[in-house]
Formats: C-alpha cells, sequence, structure tokens
C-alpha cells in the first residue's frame, strides 16, 4: 500500500514540493474505472496529486492511497448494508479522522449516494468543499435529497444530458462533462474489424451466436443474478444447440471467485475477464443486470435484456419510491424510450428470461432492429474528454 504521502506524478504547475491534495470516494466498479481515469490523467501531465480514500487496487496502481476498499462497501440494498455495517462504519469514520488531519484542498465523491451524502454533511462542517462527479439518481427516487445535495454539495459534475436542467432547477452549480465511457471506446470495436478474429479465439463460428451474461459487479448483484441467469442459459442451449454461452467477469472480480460460484454446472460455459468492451464487443445478445453495464452494452449496441432482482424487502421499498422515472435501465433513460426490455423482482425468472431472449436469438433481423434503436446513444451522451473536463471543473479548488 502506498505511504500517506505517496504522490501520483512528480511534480508540475509551479508545485513540485506542495502537490495537491484529494480525497475521493470511489466505491463501485465504474466510478473506480472513472477516477482511475483522472489519476492516470494528472500522472500523464506530471501535476503532484495526494489521492487517498476509497477505491481498489487498479487505483493503487496509480498511487492512491486506500483507507477503504471499493470491494467491502459496494453494497445495495437495506438487508445488504445492515450486514455489511460495521465495516461501513469504520470506513465512514477512517475517512472522516483523515479528512479533519490532512485537509485536502477538495472532496471528490462518485455516486454511493447513501454514504456519500452523509460524509459530504461532515465535510461541509470542517469546510472543505465537495465536488460530486456521477450524479445520485435523484431525478429517479428521494428527489427531496436535492435539498441535502444543495446545502453540503459545492458543485454536481454530470454525465447525462438531462441532469443540467434538474439541478439549474434546484439552485444547484452543475456542468455537464459527458460521459467518461465515450473515452473507453475502441473504435475497432464499432467497425467489427476485428470482431471475427477475436471470437474466433473463444471457438464462436461465424454462424454461432453467442449470448453474454453479464449478472453484475457486486457480490450481492451474483447472488441475486448469477443462478437465474445459467439458469436462462441452460433452458435456451436445449433449444439452440448452436448457441454458445459466456460469463463475463466484472473487473473487480477474479475468474477463481467466479468459479467458485458456478459449482454444479451441467452445460459448456466460457468464463472470460477482460477489458469490458473487449468483452462486449464479442457477444450478439446481452443478458444485463442494470446498471452501468447496460450504456457499455448500449454503446456498443448490442441486442440485450435488462433485468434486477434484491432483497424482498429492498424491492418493496424501490417499488414503493421510485416514481418520477419509467425505466430502470440507463440505456433507456439516455434513449428515453423502452429500446430494450426490462424484468425486475419476480418477473426475472428463468421462463420469463427465456422468453424475453428467444426472440433476440432466433431473428437476426431483431437483433439488426435493435441495434438501430441502441446506435443515438453515443450522441446523447456528449463528446470524448469527460476526464479533462472533471480536472478542470477541480482546479478551481487546489489551494495556490
Amino acid at each position: 500500500m502506498p505511504s500517506a504521502g505517496s504522490n501520483i506524478g512528480s511534480g508540475g504547475s509551479g508545485r513540485p514540493h506542495s502537490p495537491r491534495k484529494i480525497l475521493i470516494i470511489a466505491a463501485e466498479a465504474s466510478s473506480c474505472l472513472y477516477a482511475q481515469r483522472l489519476l492516470e490523467h494528472w500522472k500523464k501531465h506530471n501535476i503532484s496529486v495526494e489521492a487517498f480514500g476509497v477505491g481498489d487496487r487498479a487505483m493503487e496502481r496509480q498511487g492512491f492511497e486506500c483507507l477503504g476498499r471499493a470491494e467491502d462497501l459496494a453494497v445495495v440494498g437495506f438487508s445488504e448494508v445492515l450486514s455489511h455495517w460495521r465495516v461501513i462504519k469504520k470506513a465512514f469514520y477512517d475517512l472522516v479522522a483523515a479528512a479533519k488531519e490532512r485537509r485536502p484542498d477538495v472532496i471528490l465523491l462518485l455516486d454511493y449516494p447513501g454514504f456519500n451524502l452523509r460524509f459530504a454533511a461532515k465535510m461541509k462542517e470542517l469546510g472543505l468543499p465537495v465536488v460530486y462527479y456521477i450524479s445520485p439518481q435523484v431525478w429517479a427516487w428521494k428527489s427531496g435529497r436535492v435539498k441535502t445535495i444543495r446545502q453540503v454539495v459545492s458543485k454536481m459534475l454530470v454525465v447525462f444530458p438531462f441532469e443540467p436542467e434538474f439541478y439549474d432547477k434546484h439552485d444547484m452549480k452543475v456542468e455537464f462533462v459527458g460521459h467518461p465511457l465515450l473515452d473507453e471506446l475502441n473504435p475497432e470495436h464499432l467497425n467489427g474489424t476485428s470482431r471475427d478474429a477475436h471470437r474466433a479465439r473463444y471457438g464462436v463460428k461465424p454462424g454461432d451466436v453467442l449470448l453474454a451474461l453479464m449478472p453484475g459487479s457486486r457480490v450481492s448483484e451474483i447472488k441475486h443474478h448469477l443462478n437465474v441467469q445459467i439458469g436462462a442459459a441452460r433452458e435456451l442451449l436445449k433449444k439452440y444447440p448452436k448457441l454458445k454461452v459466456a460469463l463475463f467477469v466484472a473487473p473487480n472480480f477474479e475468474k477463481e471467485q467466479m468459479q467458485e460460484w458456478l459449482t454444479g454446472l451441467d452445460f459448456p460455459l466460457m468464463l472470460i475477464k477482460d477489458e469490458p468492451f473487449s468483452m462486449i464487443d464479442l457477444a450478439d445478445v446481452v443478458l444485463c443486470a442494470s446498471g452501468t453495464a447496460t450504456l457499455m452494452v448500449g454503446l456498443l449496441e448490442k441486442p440485450m435484456v435488462i433485468m434486477y432482482r434484491m432483497n424482498r424487502l429492498t424491492a418493496y421499498l424501490a417499488k414503493k419510491f421510485v416514481k418520477t422515472t419509467k425505466y430502470f435501465g440507463l440505456i433507456n433513460l439516455v434513449l428515453d424510450q423502452l429500446a430494450v426490455r426490462e424484468v425486475f423482482q419476480d418477473e426475472a425468472d428463468v421462463p420469463h428470461l427465456v422468453r424475453e431472449l428467444e426472440p433476440l436469438i432466433a431473428d437476426p433481423a431483431l437483433r439488426s432492429e435493435l441495434k438501430e434503436r441502441l446506435r443515438p446513444a453515443k450522441d446523447r451522451l456528449g463528446t470524448k474528454g469527460a476526464t479533462e473536463r472533471v480536472a478542470k471543473a477541480l482546479e478551481e479548488y487546489w489551494r495556490v
């Protein structure tokens, strides 16, 4: 682990002996990726930054000091949070103590609202500026949280085109930076130049249909989604012998971890871990847990079915409080239409998923139609360069 004084970059901007100091909380796989890109940006431009807080191993490799680990904190749902409460509480107060002692120039919070908004309130008490990158989905539920955000957050950096208007209406300082996933897109993934050769390495022939399973990036999501996704794939294989099935491993998991959850598997399953877009490029059809992954799949124009299951109490509360949005899949929210099918909770069982997936597997014309429907997503998410715009927005908070 890097020491308390470890820096990213070796100087720059006229401050070789006084690094900029930032506390970052990135507690989920996608947030860790976006934070990692920010750390890489500073290193590339030789800007000395002392960065610490919550992150993952990839962030550590960029010189980040982990006071809390994303994999320990990335839980969703009332009962799941309760079961992890001691770990979460300890991380919270360790971070507050670090902020008091080290007085960072700015706090950068990414998503994770239950934890981060409480933390922002503590930082407000300490007189430390808070910038929020990747907004909580307050436009979808608990919109009363906007009052809290306005009180404790100095500035919102948002990634969806419909968010600035929402925050403007609530008198919040807001900037649309575009979506950082656009910077992850490789042109090869969109023109298909290397796709056949890539698929061939996994034994996927030109006439095969590859169904990809993406159960999520949290342990709780694996527990709720993996078995039902495997069950749906098993049923589809009985009818479509040319179907190939792959399980895509999220960046924060290792293949060995996933293998531990695959006991009793009775059909051929490819277990693949690679860069997310490289994996998704292999697929013809995706069964995807709701979350950032739906944006990745949509940006590559892959037909998909979005699903989500959770603890029954959490699901009840979600249905009770989510009133202001028509969809739960991010790609559908971006496109402002039901571009791809969504199934939630009890509906997301094996028979229902099979019924939703089967037309996509059987009908190439339907897959082509869905590709066209997903195509506008890239233009709606802004332009490349989100990380540079975030770095620029933070400059006003660095102490000289």
